[in-house]
């Protein structure tokens, strides 16, 4: 379902379609656990190698969260960063989106955790919950229209992943991939010319990444678990052709939306899949490697939470200008894909 509403208006030369005010973002915020898990800590029990797992992925270490926290505890510490360097408080915020499939539990809504323990008493909770790892890209241009109500002033939006519980210790096909993290953005109003420029969504339906049972088709029995599929299942070939083929033909969707060659980009932040697929959709674009932040060494594959881990460390390191031009393109189960365009304020 791609955007097809053009703006007339050209506002310092780039089109800003779409949206009636501006909407960018003021504060990022990121959390990642303590425990630290290198290659050489998975070589122990799965049958696999540093060299095999770097080369592949480019993942060296990745972070898996304590016993005793969860997916809503990183939520709350990176929605806390996120409002200190927006210069808002908790209170100021007038709707909480919170995008993760490692969700908490199935009830009650995640969001609505999170709103309470920050004390944000003036915001409506939002579950997106399926989108996976384009959750981040989805809630951003969720909160940018409903910023567009005048009444909505500041949407906080989170992207968090508990992958390490939803992946099996005995399958390196997934377990050496995935992460836990959370990411997060306060976006609110911005002056013209500044702020989302154009964006693109669109998806297909796929199977090749899943978690089979726990839902009304497939509902969690002994049978079940007794077949591990209540872990995460990938096929890593299919997400490799998909990503590299949809990542690329979005944003340049996106660009020429804006009336922008993927050359003019100052900053690109993708979906932290893995580093190879970061480097070919970068070679594709014709883009210098460098303008691509890279988290994935790190931090592993984090979902929901990548892109917002990539746009905190731009920002933290000062890498980020006034005037800059950022993509931020996702990728994950579905498929589901889509790419914004912002200049920042």
């Amino acid at each position: 379902m791609p955007d097809t509403i053009a703006s007339t208006a050209e506002l310092t030369g780039v089109r800003q379609g779409g949206l009636q005010f501006p909407v960018g973002i003021v504060g990022t915020g990121c959390h990642v656990p303590s425990d630290i898990v290198t290659n050489a800590d998975l070589v122990r029990t799965l049958d696999t190698t540093d060299e095999w797992i770097t080369s592949r992925t480019g993942i060296r270490e990745r972070r898996w969260l304590e016993d005793g926290r969860t997916t809503s505890d990183m939520c709350v510490a990176a929605a806390r960063q996120a409002l200190e360097n927006s210069g808002r408080a908790a209170t100021d915020i007038d709707a909480i989106i919170v995008a993760t499939f490692t969700y908490d539990q199935p009830l009650p809504s995640t969001a609505l955790i999170v709103k309470e323990a920050l004390g944000a008493a003036n915001a409506f909770p939002l579950d997106l919950g399926q989108a996976a790892c384009a959750g981040g890209v989805y809630g951003m241009l969720t909160a940018a229209h409903l910023l567009q109500n005048e009444r909505l002033h500041n949407v906080l939006v989170i992207g968090a992943e508990c992958l390490s519980r939803v992946t099996d210790p005995e399958e390196r096909s997934t377990r050496v991939f995935f992460g836990d993290a959370a990411g997060a953005v306060v976006m609110s109003r911005t002056e013209p010319g500044h702020g989302l420029l154009s964006w693109d969504l669109d998806a297909s339906l796929s199977h090749a990444v899943e978690i089979p049972s726990g839902g009304a088709s497939l509902p969690t029995t002994a049978e079940t678990v007794g077949r591990r599929q209540h872990f995460l299942k990938m096929d890593g070939r299919a997400v490799w052709v998909e990503a590299t083929k949809r990542l690329p033909e979005s944003i340049r969707a996106t660009l020429d939306r804006a009336g922008l060659d993927p050359t003019a980009v100052d900053h690109y932040v993708l979906h932290q899949a893995n580093l190879n697929i970061v480097h070919e959709a970068m070679d594709v674009l014709g883009v210098d490697r460098t303008r691509a932040g890279v988290t994935v060494d790190k931090y592993g594959n984090t979902g929901a939470a990548t892109v917002f881990t990539v746009l905190h460390q731009a920002m933290e390191r000062g890498e980020i200008n006034r005037g800059d031009l950022l993509v931020i393109s996702g990728i994950g189960a579905g498929f589901i894909w889509g790419t914004l365009c912002l200049r920042a304020g």
